[in-house]
């Protein structure tokens, strides 16, 4: 029985010790799920030339990495209300890619995103940049945009 309860001790040693190597815990899809918060900006480049992006929203994610949400968003001056929903998966290291799909406000499929995060200070902030966004049609377009998002409450 001591042996049991030294050898648990232990673990919880090592284990602490190794987070706090690391700089902490390894990231899951556990670890960031929670309702959470996101300013995007950037440019969206077109034929014409780049034309600016802002956006800000929140999202829910869960311990299955799936996400969805809502987001304000003007492009070039434009005004739109947008949901999406889509689906992660994030790496111990705290890196993550996803792929998101963005609705309009009828329900109308705008465009497809896969993302590039990262999880920061205990999984309580991502950064994210946008790998490529697709329209309906399979037309891609380039763009610089990035978001950054911070959980809504650290106990989430």
């Amino acid at each position: 029985m001591n042996t049991k309860r030294t050898l648990i001790t232990l673990t919880i040693l090592l284990l602490t010790a190794s987070w706090s190597f690391a700089g902490g815990p390894p990231c899951s899809a556990k670890s960031v799920a929670g309702d959470w918060g996101l300013t995007t900006t950037g440019v969206i480049i077109l034929p014409t030339g780049p034309v600016p992006v802002a956006a800000v929203g929140r999202f829910t994610a869960d311990a299955a990495g799936n996400t969805r949400g809502g987001q304000d968003r003007s492009l070039g001056g434009q005004f739109a209300h947008e949901t999406f929903n889509g689906h992660g998966v994030i790496n111990s290291d705290c890196t993550a890619k996803y792929i998101v799909y963005v609705y309009d406000s009828s329900g109308n499929l705008n465009r497809t995103s896969v993302l590039d995060a990262v999880f920061t200070n205990g999984s309580s902030a991502v950064h994210v940049i946008f790998e490529s966004i697709t329209l309906p049609d399979g037309t891609n377009l380039p763009s610089v945009l990035t978001f950054d998002g911070n959980k809504l409450s650290p106990k989430d």
